[in-house]
């Protein structure tokens, strides 16, 4: 009878685990005129089905990696302003710039050209509105040993004063050269000069206003 027991007991502690024994009963037949009995037993149902969760914290990283973004686009959208708006803005001004002291200097440029041409007119007006000075008469008496552009030849010495006169009132100065030698010839010369080359250059400039019959003579 003891083994009995024994082994009944044993066969409880294995089922047990060892454990104490405890007194189940359902909710609905807990003695509902017992509060502690039923809180206690509702908190030991809660205790044992309610599982526990802890939430971890989520969203730093992506939050980081937001940031990130935010600051890589504000970057590249400030350098896509400055290529792209700001140098061209500042190109352009240059440009403007240039072409406009370039139509400045083009201005001045006319400007001076027209006050230059006005100023010639001017000029000439005022010498063809000048009364001109009177030309000197003068008669040789002896040679000079200069040459002497002779535009008259006459054997009147009154013709060749007379011719003098008409240059003289034109502001030309000329001189009567006396006939001299086996010349009989009162010869009316313009110009003095101390070679030959230079008498017959002006000679070939004056044959448009004289004619052709002009000379050089030394005298």
């Amino acid at each position: 009878m003891a083994n009995t027991d024994d082994t009944s007991k044993n066969s409880n502690d294995e089922d047990n685990f060892g454990l104490p024994d405890i007194e189940y009963k359902p909710l609905d037949q807990l003695d509902s005129s017992n509060p502690g009995e039923r809180e206690e037993a509702s908190s030991a149902n809660s205790s044992r089905e309610t599982p526990v969760y802890v939430e971890e914290e989520e969203g730093s990283g992506t939050g980081r990696i937001i940031g990130w973004i935010v600051v890589l686009v504000v970057l590249v959208g400030g350098f896509l302003a400055y290529r792209y708006i700001y140098v061209p803005k500042k190109e352009k001004e240059k440009q403007e710039q240039l072409a406009k002291e370039k139509e400045e200097m083009r201005q001045k440029a006319v400007a001076d050209s027209f006050a230059r041409v006005e100023e010639e007119r001017l000029k000439r007006e005022a010498e063809a509105n000048a009364k001109p000075a009177i030309g000197t008469i003068e008669t040789l008496e002896q040679r000079t040993g200069h040459y002497f552009v002779i535009i008259s030849s006459s054997v009147d010495g009154d013709l060749a004063m007379d011719r003098a006169k008409k240059l003289s009132a034109r502001g030309i100065s000329s001189k009567i050269i006396p006939p001299f030698g086996k010349w009989k010839f009162y010869r009316l010369g313009i110009g003095d000069f101390d070679s030959f080359a230079s008498a017959q250059s002006s000679a070939d400039a004056s044959k448009s206003e004289y004619g052709d019959a002009l000379w050089v003579m030394k005298y």
